[in-house]
């Protein structure tokens, strides 16, 4: 009797920590979901370096191995301020990164260890014409919501055009076919503003158009696994009939995740046993934010005058921006706000929001983020910024009433003190406040379901595994 067939899925992922966190994460659930799996993961070569030390190939049992591929360049991608830069790095990711990849799902089958399935995250629109060119089946890993699934489909598919006519019009009112009426500035923002071929982002626009491509070409349908759970956004799932999508998450850490950042020193954790249950404040805006001039001084200033206990979470590039536009008063304020907070570069943010102490987040809200929070029942304050942020945001207000969304200052961007103070009151204070906790208390209830077993997420995540066992 031949031995059972065993998958082995390729997870492939953007060297940003937005993307490397769900899939890494990824990869960890799969070898759970089928004892028998083999999984290897890559990224771009800087990041794996960053990330793992040297020699780490993977677990103990040989099941998962990482392996870098190759985007062209020795350090990856390093930010100068040419309008050009971001572009010419694309370029070199896509054409060597197709080089490097297909020379490693070569190699892997020459020793033994045949990928079976290529699961690939956003920006990496040739992954798929990879795994066709060797007879292999790709799904992508979509690591945004569904809507904003749906939004991309619909524009890259005959509402383009009305789209561009309209995306200087913030408050112009837009529908989509199985979707709630939108502003215009609700919608990503590379579909608003990277649209131009003089901005910055403007490649990863084309790239995006490139992914709806690579997925139009795949017969009959594209698969599409969604970090999202099916509960969360029922409604929408019909707008995207055009793939075979499976909502398979939250995607939460298992352990000790590895990250582009490293933690700080300070016993953050321990600050937060010391507090009373819902009582901190905890802000972070990510890996990728950039602090406009004076917000660390807003920040801080906001938060002291709310008079809770809060976790703040800034930078390390982002102190070294306040350093070089000479912001003494921003300086000042975070050494005097140590008195009634904590502010660290980076923490483990998972074990922050799981902390009972906590009980709001101000995010930026990206979409692990706001998975993250609503996994632990927290609610947020929205202060979204780029790509799907701002829907994230009207998700979390409107649909889910999660959270709130505070408004930036007009003119430089700046989040103001009074504004966060507002906002975080809103969803910490009495009256109508309580009512978004309860809502908040009820998605981490459902999250739980759909992750356990039988649950929604669980029941797709094992579909999806024996579908690619069932094709080796």
């Amino acid at each position: 009797m031949s031995p059972t067939p065993r998958p082995h899925f390729l997870v492939l992922t953007f060297p940003l920590q937005g993307h490397i966190a769900p899939a890494l994460r990824l990869a960890r659930r799969l070898l759970a979901a089928a004892p028998d799996a083999l999984v290897t993961f890559s990224t771009a070569a800087a990041a794996h370096r960053r990330m793992f030390a040297e020699g780490e190939g993977g677990d103990g049992d040989g099941r998962l191995e990482l392996l870098p591929f190759s985007d062209g360049t020795e350090n990856g991608f390093v930010k100068r301020g040419d309008a050009a830069e971001l572009g010419a790095y694309m370029a070199s990711f896509h054409a060597s990164g197709r080089r490097s990849v297909g020379e490693m799902v070569d190699a892997l089958a020459a020793r033994g260890r045949p990928v079976s399935s290529v699961v690939y995250t956003l920006l990496l629109p040739w992954a798929a014409d990879v795994a066709r060119d060797r007879g292999v089946p790709s799904a992508l890993y979509w690591i945004q919501p569904v809507a904003v699934l749906a939004i991309y489909c619909h524009y890259f598919h005959g509402l383009g055009g009305v789209v561009d006519e309209h995306r200087r019009d913030h408050s112009f009112v837009l529908e989509f076919p199985g979707l709630p009426p939108m502003a215009a500035g609700d919608l990503p923002s590379f579909l608003t503003e990277a649209t131009d071929p003089s901005d910055y982002f403007h490649s990863i626009f084309t790239t995006f158009r490139d992914l709806f491509d690579a997925l139009d070409r795949e017969t009959p349908k594209a698969t599409v696994l969604v970090n999202v759970f099916q509960e969360l956004e029922a409604d929408t799932l019909a707008a995207v009939g055009a793939y075979d999508v499976l909502p398979i998450g939250p995607v939460l850490p298992s352990g000790d995740d590895a990250a582009l950042f490293k933690q700080n020193d300070a016993k953050y954790m321990e600050w937060l046993d010391t507090k009373p249950a819902g009582s901190v404040v905890y802000v972070a805006f990510g890996s990728l934010t950039v602090m406009a001039k004076g917000q660390v001084d807003e920040l801080l200033h906001g938060l002291e005058e709310s008079g809770r206990p809060y976790l703040c979470v800034v930078r390390k590039d982002n102190k070294a921006a306040v350093a070089e536009t000479g912001d003494a008063t921003a300086a000042a304020a975070e050494a005097a706000a140590r008195r009634n907070g904590v502010v660290v570069e980076w923490c483990d943010q998972v074990r922050v929001l799981s902390h009972a102490a906590v009980g709001c987040f101000v995010t930026h809200c990206g979409w692990n983020s706001v998975l993250e929070s609503i996994a632990s029942g927290v609610p947020m304050v929205g202060v979204p910024r780029m790509s799907d942020q701002q829907m994230n945001a009207r998700l979390v207000e409107r649909d889910w009433r999660v959270g709130v969304r505070a408004e930036v200052d007009g003119g430089d961007g700046v989040l103001r003190a009074a504004e966060l103070r507002r906002r975080v009151e809103e969803v910490m204070g009495d009256g109508e406040a309580a009512e978004v906790r309860r809502s908040a208390a009820a998605w981490k209830r459902a999250v739980a379901e759909a992750l356990g077993k039988g649950g929604s997420s669980d029941r797709n995540l094992t579909a999806f595994v024996e579908g690619a066992r069932s094709v080796i």
